[in-house]
């Protein structure tokens, strides 16, 4: 198989699992990566586990973890399954190659000092005059306040976004479902400080228009790309030098939406409030597609171990010492 063939094959995949409603922007990332490794190796023929070990290893980071490698690969497995009925000799990997991955990676949980520094520090952002400062502030602010997804938010447009009625309007996100999310109080004044300083710039308020534009050149008046608010996280975590209490290689933006979670149980823990009673709405509120994927965080993230502890010791019957 050529080069070029393969890279075909990548972006049908992509548009038949995206019209089953997978966004799939990580693994359009990796198997377009994956496609530009092949040719630039000059390799032809079926895709093998020699050759996708061989780009696996190659990740952005550097890592020599083989865990990072394991992941890397575990984004091309679907795809060379599916691969398997137009070239029957397609490989497809599995765990015997770098080793079985852990279930998942413990979340570095934010303090609240690091959500101020952040925004702080987002508020700063150049070049002035100009609102660059104010658009990633109030993102950033939002997913903390809220635990949206990164998608989520850049996503946001104006029609999703009532603030008379304190509700923001998530429209077809991962899974292909939609739901709403009432805001904080703090939270709706936030955004409506932002959107009347946006408003002065001169962007679009239209009710289809981007809640959360670009002001500056070409871009202006164009959503805010999930790239390039990941590539400010990065500059400013840099910055701001945390030190990482994460199983991840830094602290990520997606990390706040772990953050949000974990303080929710942990509030509803110190109010006294069932846990068990409460996980739904908080799995609703989030846009889980299973109530497991929440519950997740009692086992996986140390502060909630003592949660899951606490509820363990209670359903367990008193021993007489005597």
């Amino acid at each position: 198989m050529s080069a070029p063939r393969l890279a075909t094959f990548v972006e049908r995949y992509l548009v038949e699992r995206r019209r089953l409603g997978f966004q799939l922007s990580s693994t359009a990332y990796c198997l377009r990566s994956f496609a530009r490794h092949v040719q630039a190796a000059g390799y032809r023929g079926p895709p093998t586990m020699e050759i996708m070990s061989e780009w696996a290893r190659c990740d952005s980071h550097g890592s020599p973890d083989p865990h990072t490698w394991a992941r890397r690969l575990k984004r091309l497995r679907s795809f060379m399954r599916w691969l398997q009925q137009f070239e029957p000799r397609t490989e497809v990997p599995d765990d015997a190659i770098f080793g079985r991955l852990p279930e998942r990676l413990a979340p570095h949980v934010f303090s609240d000092h690091e959500i101020v520094d952040l925004l702080a520090a987002a508020r700063r952002l150049g070049p002035k005059p100009g609102l660059r400062g104010i658009v990633y502030e109030t993102l950033f602010g939002l997913i903390a306040s809220t635990g949206l997804r990164i998608s989520e938010a850049v996503g946001l447009r104006n029609g999703d976004v009532d603030l008379k009625q304190g509700l923001l309007t998530i429209r077809r996100t991962k899974f292909a479902k939609s739901r709403q999310v009432p805001l904080h109080l703090t939270t709706v004044e936030a955004l409506r400080q932002y959107r009347w300083m946006r408003d002065l710039a001169g962007v679009l308020q239209d009710e289809d228009s981007p809640f959360f534009a670009s002001t500056q050149g070409r871009q202006h008046g164009q959503p805010v790309r999930r790239a390039d608010a990941e590539i400010v996280f990065r500059e400013l975590r840099d910055q701001l030098g945390w030190s990482n209490r994460g199983t991840h290689h830094a602290p990520r933006i997606h990390d706040m939406r772990h953050t949000f979670i974990v303080r929710r149980v942990l509030l509803w823990q110190a109010q006294g409030v069932d846990v068990d009673q409460a996980m739904l709405s908080l799995s609703t509120y989030v846009g889980h597609a299973m109530v497991t994927n929440t519950y997740w965080y009692l086992s996986a993230v140390p502060e909630l171990m003592a949660v899951a502890a606490q509820r363990f010791e209670s359903c367990m019957p008193e021993v007489d010492d005597a």
